[in-house]
């Protein structure tokens, strides 16, 4: 019980922090992406703010054996960059600009009833099932190799 609280309040304040800082509004957003137009630098502030929670959170999570809640820290060791995640952060970005959400801030979105996050999550989630089918489709392959 204790973990769906946390876990409630972790998303609650993220989601909050999304829409103070208008993440949640994909004009503002595409505005910050428009450079060669009317800029709108405010959301390179909420990004370096993002950015140095996330620093002091690893540099103290490095330190720690035991997750806050009491589950053991499982942080990543691998520093190779592969080619897929390389394209799926193409992926991301050309779909932040096209649509001006990312996945949190759309889910914040759809809860406030914007028609432009219901096509946007519908999509992502489409994509989330190919990619899943994908992946089986390839581990079958691979297994029926292997016999």
């Amino acid at each position: 019980m204790k973990y769906s609280f946390a876990s409630m309040l972790a998303g609650l304040i993220f989601g909050l922090g999304l829409i103070v800082s208008g993440m949640a509004n994909p004009e503002k957003v595409l505005g910050f992406l428009d450079i060669a137009g009317l800029w709108d630098p405010s959301l390179a502030f909420v990004m370096a703010g993002a950015i140095i929670v996330g620093l002091i959170a690893f540099a103290v999570a490095r330190k720690r054996t035991l997750s806050f809640l009491g589950f053991n820290m499982k942080l990543p060791t691998n520093n190779h960059v592969e080619k897929r995640v390389v394209i799926g952060s193409m992926m991301f970005g050309v779909g932040w600009g096209l649509a001006g959400f990312c996945p949190g801030p759309a889910l914040v979105a759809l809860g406030a009833g914007e028609m432009k996050a219901v096509v946007f999550v519908a999509s992502m989630v489409a994509g989330m099932l190919l990619f899943e089918f994908f992946e089986r489709l390839e581990l079958f392959a691979r297994k029926a190799g292997e016999a």
